[in-house]
C-alpha cells in the first residue's frame, strides 16, 4: 500500500534535511582540517625562521668570540698571544694587588714578560724547594677587530710557571703556559683566586 502524498512529501523534505546536514558537516570538516593545515604551515615556518636566526646569531658570537692562543718563547721568558680569528690591537695584562707585580701593556707584540714577574714570585717562593710549579692568576684585556667592528675581552686565566735552580746563581723563574678560567674575568675574581692560592 503506497504512503499518502503528504507522508512521501515530508519524507523527502526529512531526507533533504539529513542530506544538507551531512553537507554541512562535510564543509565545516573541511574548513577545519584546512585551518589546522594553514595554522601548522604557518607555525612550521615561524619555527624554521627562528632557528635560522638562532644559528646565525650563535655562528656571529662564535666568530666574535676571543681565543687566545698562547705560546712559550724565549726559553720560557715570554708567552706570546695571538688569535687565529682575529686581529689583536693591544692586551693589557693585570696582576693581583697583593703580588707586587705591575701591569704590563706591551707597545710592540701582545705578550707576557716573565722578568717583572720573576722577581715577586721568586721571593713569594724564597725558603722553598729549588724545582716548583704554580699558578699565577692574571686578567687580560684584549682589544681587537672582529671584522669592522671593534671589541674588547676581558677574562680570567692562569699563567702557569715554574722556578729551578741555578749553578751558583740562586733561582730562575719559567714561563709554561696560560690557561683560560673565565671569559668574563673582574678584579674581584682576579683577587679572590690570588686569596684562593695562597690560603
Amino acid at each position: 500500500m503506497s504512503k499518502p502524498a503528504g507522508d512521501e512529501a515530508a519524507d523527502r523534505a526529512r531526507s533533504r534535511r539529513r542530506l544538507l546536514s551531512l553537507a554541512e558537516f562535510v564543509a565545516v570538516a573541511g574548513l577545519i582540517v584546512a585551518a589546522l593545515t594553514l595554522y601548522l604551515n604557518w607555525s612550521q615556518r615561524r619555527s624554521d625562521a627562528a632557528d635560522k636566526a638562532a644559528s646565525a646569531n650563535a655562528q656571529q658570537h662564535e666568530r666574535g668570540r676571543l681565543d687566545l692562543v698562547a705560546t712559550v718563547e724565549n726559553d720560557g721568558r715570554r708567552i706570546a698571544l695571538r688569535d687565529p680569528n682575529h686581529d689583536i690591537q693591544d692586551v693589557t695584562i693585570d696582576f693581583p694587588a697583593k703580588s707586587g707585580i705591575a701591569r704590563q701593556a706591551p707597545v710592540g707584540d701582545p705578550v707576557i714578560d716573565a722578568d717583572p714577574i720573576a722577581g715577586p714570585m721568586l721571593a713569594l717562593t724564597d725558603g722553598q724547594a729549588d724545582t716548583k710549579e704554580g699558578r699565577l692568576p692574571v686578567l687580560i684585556t684584549t682589544r681587537y677587530w672582529d671584522g669592522d667592528t671593534a671589541r674588547t675581552a676581558t677574562g680570567l686565566y692562569d699563567v702557569i710557571w715554574s722556578t729551578h735552580g741555578r749553578w751558583l746563581r740562586g733561582r730562575a723563574l719559567r714561563l709554561e703556559g696560560l690557561r683560560l678560567k673565565d671569559r668574563h674575568g673582574t678584579v674581584a675574581k682576579l683577587d679572590a683566586a690570588w686569596a684562593a692560592r695562597r690560603g
